[in-house]
């Protein structure tokens, strides 16, 4: 039976990062896949960018989540547009009820999303009400919820400053790395040259790696939060 996916995500090219080759496994299986992309992804960068030029790179932005769902898959795109790296000036409930809404208007079954450790701050808010609209109470739909590591991020939290990512869950990747490579091609901008981890020879690497760890040739890893069965 087809399942119904969710990945929620702070930022446009997160969701490729932390687990684009498991949303194509999803989608070859023909499960529905669908992204919620919570903040803008590229307003904190530039504050001196004028009005008309912020208005068409965040189009563009769009466009690029919107390909790269395409490459992968997916059956939509939702973006909410709360602001880049200042998603702690929100009220969380705010962000919570956007992701239920979210949740309840798909079905969502199984849910991908940032890990508690993550340096960026708009990554951890973006668990932290993940987790809260996932809570399981009596009626709730979502059985799985497992967070990715996004490179240049997770990693670079500082021991002692957030949790360590501790993989318990790994997706084979060995047939559809290729797929999540050419999502990334959609986000050129988003992208660094080697050795920067948010690079495509980094995340070719890190997925290799994490096969490697499981005796695979390339996987995505996760934490597990909850499995109900």
């Amino acid at each position: 039976m087809a399942a119904r996916v969710g990945v929620v995500c702070a930022h446009p090219d997160d969701e490729v990062l932390g687990c684009g080759a498991t949303m194509a496994r999803h989608a070859a299986l023909g499960d529905e896949v669908h992204v919620l992309i919570l903040a803008e992804g590229i307003t904190g960068r530039d504050e001196g960018r004028d009005p008309a030029a912020r208005h068409a790179q965040l189009a563009a932005l769009k466009q690029s989540a919107q390909a790269a769902a395409d490459v992968l898959g997916a059956h939509s795109v939702t973006f909410e547009g709360f602001p880049d790296n200042r998603m702690d000036s929100v009220d969380l409930l705010d962000v919570v009820k956007a992701v239920e809404r979210f949740l309840v208007g798909r079905s969502i079954e199984a849910v991908y999303t940032h890990h508690a450790g993550d340096l960026n701050i708009d990554h951890r808010i973006t668990h932290q009400a993940v987790l809260t609209a996932c809570r399981p109470v009596p009626g709730s739909r979502v059985h799985t919820l497992l967070c990715f590591e996004v490179p240049s991020s997770t990693e670079w939290q500082a021991r002692g400053s957030g949790e360590p990512f501790m993989p318990v869950w790994f997706e084979d990747a060995s047939q559809t790395l290729h797929a999540k490579l050419a999502a990334l091609r959609c986000y050129e901008e988003e992208m660094r040259t080697w050795p920067h981890p948010r690079s495509y020879e980094g995340v070719d690497a890190l997925a290799r790696w994490r096969g490697a760890s499981v005796g695979l040739p390339a996987a995505e890893a996760f934490e597990l939060v909850r499995r109900i069965r």
